[in-house]
């Protein structure tokens, strides 16, 4: 049995889900879903295709899930409460559960971006808190902070 992932035939999850208006800035991603490709359960692996100007999502922090980026071709900033860094091919960054200091990555540069991102895979009991807008996500899907659905 071959072992190899045939990346080009990986899961591909493009654009958005987020609920408008929150979709906005990252709708020109795509996401390679290697880890599923592969047929992993316990964590997620995607190679994250970030066009100029798009956002990798909006700026979020788990409850439960751990998260790894690690970029591959060009640079992104990553944003956190209060501060921004530039990350370049090489670079990595890793986000623990639990930690409020939500984070993201936005593409400001003329070029595309690659990142391997590493993270839990799906976890029931996780839940993503994003500190800028009136959003919040469970296994359930995606609520106003005040619990009411999208």
């Amino acid at each position: 049995m071959k072992k190899k992932i045939e990346i080009e035939r990986a899961p591909i999850s493009a654009g958005s889900r987020y609920p408008h208006p929150f979709d906005g800035p990252c709708r020109n991603k795509l996401r390679r879903r290697l880890g599923l490709a592969a047929g992993l359960k316990q964590i997620g692996i995607n190679l994250l295709e970030l066009s100029p100007g798009a956002w990798s999502s909006q700026r979020h922090w788990h409850t439960h899930a751990e998260e790894f980026v690690y970029v591959l071709d060009g640079e992104v900033v990553l944003v956190t409460e209060g501060c921004e860094e530039i990350l370049r091919a090489g670079d990595c960054a890793a986000f623990l559960p639990g930690d409020p200091d939500g984070h993201h990555l936005q593409n400001r540069s003329g070029a595309p971006a690659r990142v391997l991102e590493i993270g839990s895979a799906e976890m029931r009991d996780d839940e993503a808190s994003y500190p800028d807008v009136d959003l919040r996500a469970s296994a359930s899907g995606y609520a106003h902070k005040d619990g009411s659905p999208y």
